[in-house]
């Protein structure tokens, strides 16, 4: 996280945490990583990826358009030989994201997953609450549902966009802006638990 993101009401990384237990959290230093950091990056039962826009990618890093690396049939099957994936999300404002991802040295190659906005499973609807040039300039919990979904991970990726749509709606609510969020997000959120029990 970007050191001033964690404190803007608008922030969406903290709704992953919200679903998820297995969730980490650093603030962003652009000379050296938390040891706790390169620890995770490190350790032989992660696969690390940066989740960014290919476009911004120097030529020697790989980059994977909706689609994981190093998952072929062979691993998905085999769970006890399987690296576990992880996503590494750079969260800020896109300005603060792309100062991140070009300063932090100690994430140079890593392979990088890029979306084909074309091919997202949903539209952005953060773009009410925070202004984003291009179409795959999402949200950081937008950008989590969708990696989720590229994982298969069906459930979790719905979960994670409906409590998205929650938050979105309820801080719309909250500032002096029209209210472009759902409606009836709340309902759908808890439809969607009580169907899934």
């Amino acid at each position: 996280m970007y050191d001033t993101e964690v404190l803007k009401p608008s922030n969406t990384g903290r709704l992953i945490a919200d679903i998820f237990d297995d969730t980490y959290a650093f603030l962003w230093q652009r000379t050296q990583a938390e040891k706790a950091l390169t620890d995770l990056l490190n350790d032989t039962c992660w696969q690390p990826m940066i989740v960014f826009p290919g476009e911004y990618a120097t030529s020697e890093e790989q980059v994977f358009v909706n689609e994981l690396p190093c998952l072929t049939q062979i691993e998905r099957n085999n769970v006890e030989t399987r690296k576990r994936p992880l996503f590494i999300l750079l969260d800020g404002s896109w300005r603060e994201a792309k100062k991140m991802y070009r300063k932090s040295d100690y994430l140079r190659g890593i392979p990088v997953v890029s979306f084909d906005p074309k091919l997202l499973q949903s539209s952005s609807t953060h773009k009410y609450v925070r202004k984003s040039v291009k179409d795959n300039q999402l949200a950081t919990a937008e950008v989590a549902a969708n990696m989720l979904g590229l994982l298969g991970e069906n459930y979790n990726a719905k979960l994670l966009a409906l409590w998205f749509d929650v938050f979105n709606y309820q801080y719309q609510k909250s500032v002096c802006q029209i209210n472009r969020g759902n409606v009836g997000a709340i309902e759908d959120f808890t439809d969607f638990l009580k169907k899934n029990k």
